[in-house]
């Protein structure tokens, strides 16, 4: 991609296809925007939805490239691949619910709580992929990630041995899958 003198991108000579995937990241904002807008609001007055829309669009228009930069079919892929993995996560989250309420109300709660920090490296190269895996680790209770960086070296808090023996485990198998990473 190159930028000429007027500021037009241009991808091999090719004005046009910059253009649709600027307008389809545009849309995929706008859309995003306003359904969140519709939710948290729950108001459906004309007023309100016009309102709404209008602030919608202005946010897509001014940050459509935050969300979803240059949108090719590439994010497509990972799209419904990370559709795939949320059921999966949500799953893990509950099972984990599931052992902290078992750590809480034991009777030797004390003995079976044993906090540790873990260290460990992956091969995760891209930075959506790390934070993926960083903020994956961090929504299933009973671990957290205290730093991540760009290299892949994470440390993570675990409350128990329990789950620290489970990191990093699947969840960096199916981060990487989503992002088509090796590991």
């Amino acid at each position: 991609m190159t930028v000429s003198n007027n500021g037009v991108a241009k991808e091999n000579g090719n004005t046009r296809s910059t253009f649709f995937k600027s307008f389809f990241s545009f849309l995929i904002t706008f859309a995003l925007m306003f359904l969140t807008w519709i939710v948290l609001s729950g108001k459906f007055d004309p007023l309100l939805l016009w309102l709404g829309g209008i602030s919608s669009f202005l946010v897509a228009y001014y940050f459509y490239d935050l969300l979803f930069p240059a949108m090719g079919s590439g994010y497509i892929k990972v799209f419904f691949r990370f559709t795939s993995y949320m059921p999966w996560l949500i799953w893990e989250i509950v099972k984990a619910n599931f052992h902290l309420l078992y750590l809480a109300f034991h009777p030797r709660m004390k003995e079976l709580i044993d906090p540790h920090i873990i260290t460990f490296k992956t091969n995760l190269k891209s930075d959506i992929a790390i934070t993926t895996l960083a903020n994956s680790i961090t929504l299933t209770p009973g671990t957290i990630t205290v730093t991540a960086d760009s290299d892949g070296v994470f440390r993570v808090h675990a409350i128990d041995r329990k789950s620290a023996e489970s990191l990093p485990g699947t969840m960096l198998k199916k981060v990487a899958k989503v992002f088509g990473e090796q590991i």
